[in-house]
């Protein structure tokens, strides 16, 4: 049962730090330097996938973290783990609470519509919220690797 957990809390944390290392380097400065009203519209091309794929893959991470406190035999083991679960539970927290709201926003602008006066634009916002998941994702999977290979 620890390896499965291990392999899946550092395939879901690796995948998860991936991606949004991969989000913070390529997608955000390319966006950033979009006019508004073409970055909305790709801003809602880009989204339809993310939103049901990394959810899952973030939250099955957490809880295999926390499944392996109990199975990890050893105490630095559990704490790494603990903590790297911890990690991914924020990167969750920070997801849902503060970038998913501003995605909504950008959303419900609806496709080729106008931006609307006095509309505040989210990218400074979201760039930052997103590179604080981004540090706690790679933390988590620095954490679940050094976890892994304590023998």
């Amino acid at each position: 049962m620890n390896e499965i957990l291990s392999v899946l809390a550092l395939l879901g944390s690796g995948t998860t730090a991936g991606v949004m290392f991969a989000v913070a380097i390529s997608m955000v400065p390319a966006l950033g330097a979009m006019p508004v009203p073409r970055y909305v519209e790709a801003h809602q091309l880009l989204g339809r996938n993310w939103d049901p794929t990394m959810p899952i893959i973030v939250i099955t991470t957490t809880l295999a973290g926390l499944a392996l406190v109990p199975f990890s035999g050893d105490p630095a083991r559990t704490v790494l783990h603990a903590a790297a679960a911890v990690l991914m539970l924020g990167v969750a927290g920070v997801s849902h609470l503060l970038n998913v709201p501003l995605n909504r926003a950008v959303k419900a602008l609806g496709p080729g519509s106008s931006i609307p006066p006095g509309w505040v634009d989210p990218r400074p916002t979201w760039r930052g919220y997103h590179l604080v998941r981004t540090a706690l994702a790679g933390a988590a999977f620095a954490l679940n690797a050094t976890a892994v290979v304590l023998v």
